[in-house]
């Protein structure tokens, strides 16, 4: 074998990096340095322009303007506000209404997703088309228009405060929000909760002890009618024993609207169900897929140890497909939590609303406003994704993969 065999030609980059022997590797992080330049460089660029263009418009920056007073009301705040509150106020109830939406829409469609998953694999022909029906028309419609649906042909159809649709004279439904007593806390409140932590934590040890027993000697414990008697029996107790926790404050018709009690805006209840709806049908095929990428011998090992259905899905099927289900899901839950900014079209307050909304045409401080609104969807981005991370770490460690 000649020479040229033996040694064939380098290619030009080989030939560059031999050259530059053990330089080589700082030509990496000098490419890396000027990149890191070129973007400071840019980013100064545009902080100087805006910066520039603020003070041309005579606006003032910074956070000063916080506050200052807002002025203006906000239908729905679960934290004490009035109109002579800041415009840090605004912000706080705008992120309160942006959270609780969020939180109880990602429940909400997990829920839903799970069943229609479930009925779709269901062996009932019909469950299994509706699911599928459902699925098929809710994710190929736009979410804006399902937003507009819920609010405009749903609740605003439904009768004014006077003719309201009344639930044991007590809840009251009507195209103004669905109004209810408002609970008081009494005296007794306080060991209430002290009596539900109990029997939280009593059941949590209980599902561990019967899991234990579960796969370590095969036997399944029913422990539901102590989990159920816990979670009701002791705070009925502690309500027998210490009276009433809750006095309620019942609403009244006054003229033409309702006075006292709680409301739930219509604007709530439309984006919420939308939201569900909407998510719960993604959600859906997710689980579906997770489920339908466990092998079928598993379902059959569990059907061979005795095992339901129900409880081969619970305890064999869905912990398993939950690694492929994590991914995909938690994109979904900030999928949930960045389209409730959708809110400003049916005038829900949330954050983007009153807060990127109103208080950005009041004030003109766009660079603030805007840098704070996303920084509020960046930080509940990340939270979301850290906790649905640590529930994966969690949940390979158990299963020893």
């Amino acid at each position: 074998m000649d020479a040229e065999a033996r040694n064939p030609p380098l290619r030009p980059i080989a030939r560059l990096r031999r050259a530059l022997g053990g330089q080589a590797g700082w030509s990496g992080v000098l490419v890396q340095i000027v990149l890191l330049v070129l973007l400071v460089g840019i980013g100064y660029e545009i902080f100087a322009n805006a910066r520039a263009n603020l003070q041309a418009q005579r606006i003032a920056s910074g956070f000063g303007f916080l506050s200052n007073t807002a002025g203006f009301g906000v239908s729905q705040s679960l934290i004490p506000y009035s109109e002579s509150d800041s415009y840090l106020r605004v912000f706080l109830v705008g992120l309160m209404n942006t959270l609780v939406v969020s939180v109880i829409g990602i429940v909400f469609a997990s829920i839903i997703g799970l069943a229609v998953a479930l009925g779709r694999l269901s062996p009932n022909w019909l469950l299994s088309k509706l699911s599928t029906g459902y699925v098929e028309l809710i994710r190929n419609l736009p979410l804006l228009f399902q937003i507009l649906f819920w609010y405009l042909a749903v609740l605003a159809t439904l009768p004014g405060p006077r003719q309201s649709i009344s639930i044991f004279n007590s809840v009251f439904i009507s195209n103004r929000g669905f109004v209810m007593p408002k609970p008081i806390p009494q005296g007794s409140f306080g060991p209430l909760v002290v009596a539900i932590a109990i029997a939280i934590v009593a059941s949590l040890c209980m599902r561990a002890y019967a899991r234990h027993r579960l796969f370590k000697h095969g036997e399944n414990l029913a422990i539901w009618p102590y989990v159920a008697g816990l979670l009701i029996g002791l705070p009925l107790a502690v309500a027998i024993l210490f009276g009433a926790p809750f006095a309620f404050e019942m609403p009244e018709l006054k003229g033409f609207n309702f006075s006292g009690g709680s409301r739930i805006v219509p604007e709530f209840v439309a984006l919420l169900l939308a939201l569900s709806t909407y998510t719960g049908a993604f959600i859906a095929e997710i689980v579906r897929a997770g489920i339908q990428a466990i092998p079928k011998g598993q379902m059959e090992a569990g059907a061979s140890l005795g095992l339901t259905r129900g409880d081969a899905l619970r305890l064999v099927i869905i912990p398993q497909a939950l690694r492929v289900i994590l991914p995909p899901l938690t994109n979904q839950y900030l999928n949930l939590t960045k389209n409730s900014s959708l809110a400003v079209a049916i005038g829900y307050p949330d954050l983007v609303s009153v807060f990127a909304g109103t208080a950005l045409s009041q004030t003109g401080q766009a660079v603030e406003i805007i840098a704070m609104t996303m920084g509020v969807y960046l930080l509940s981005s990340l939270f979301t994704s850290a906790i649905m991370s640590l529930y994966g770490w969690r949940l390979n460690r158990s299963l020893g993969t």
